[in-house]
Parts: structure tokens; C-alpha cells; sequence
């Protein structure tokens, strides 16, 4: 089975809720700057999923002018706030991948496994 993954249909509003509650769910408070970076990553995922293929050159600088930032620290920021989700509830986060997870994911990583998250979650009703 070959599935392709599109954008999400659902409402902008509580897609947002949706990605801030999983976020706070995996143990990472509304305070770490990483929050807000995560978010908005997650979300521009889930709306175009081909981001994620070029994340360095595609997503984070687009995260990174909505927030007036450089990529690095929007990198960075996701980074650390990666870091918080795997100390504080490896154990969800594990479950939100689908699969166990033996090391602290990467920033992209981290990204990547959230999206894929959401777009399971809610299937575009112009996928077959």
C-alpha cells in the first residue's frame, strides 16, 4: 500500500489546538520559546507536507521570519524544546512515533514524527 500523504482538511483553529495540546501533553509548557517554533514548524508540515523534505532551506527559515529569528536558533530552539519532550515523556513520544524510540530524536526528527502525526490524524478527504 502506497500512502501519500496531502494537507490536512481541518479547520486552522483547531488544527493550532490540536499541535499546542500534543505539545503540552509531551511535557513542554507554553514558556520555552521552542513552543511557539514547534508549533508553527508542526503546522507548516501538516499543511505541506513536502517541507519536510527540505527543512534547513525551506522550513526553518519560514518559521524563523515569522518569528523575526534566524534559522540556527529556530533550530536550535526546536532542538531543546525536543530535548524537554524526551526527558520529561520518551514514553509518549515513543507512542506518537508508533514506534519505540532508543535515542533523543533530532530536531527534524522530532518535527517530522509530530507532522506525521497529525496528518494520520486527520487524512485530507482527497486522499484515496
Amino acid at each position: 500500500m502506497n500512502a501519500e500523504y496531502t494537507s490536512v482538511d481541518i479547520t486552522e483553529k483547531t488544527l493550532c489546538y490540536e499541535i499546542y495540546k500534543l505539545l503540552i501533553y509531551l511535557g513542554l509548557s507554553m514558556n520555552y520559546v521552542g513552543f511557539r517554533l514547534c508549533g508553527y514548524a508542526i503546522y507548516l508540515v501538516v499543511q505541506e507536507p513536502e517541507r519536510i523534505l527540505s527543512i534547513c532551506k525551506r522550513l526553518y527559515p519560514d518559521v524563523a521570519q515569522r518569528y523575526d529569528t534566524t534559522w540556527r536558533n529556530v533550530e536550535r530552539n526546536i532542538r531543546a524544546a525536543a530535548d524537554r519532550v524526551w526527558k520529561t515523556n520518551p514514553t509518549l513520544l515513543s507512542r506518537v512515533a508508533g514506534y519505540p524510540l532508543d535515542k533523543k530524536p533530532t530536531a527534524a526528527q522530532f518535527i517530522s514524527i509530530l507532522s506525521f502525526y497529525f496528518l494520520s490524524m486527520y487524512p485530507s478527504s482527497s486522499t484515496q
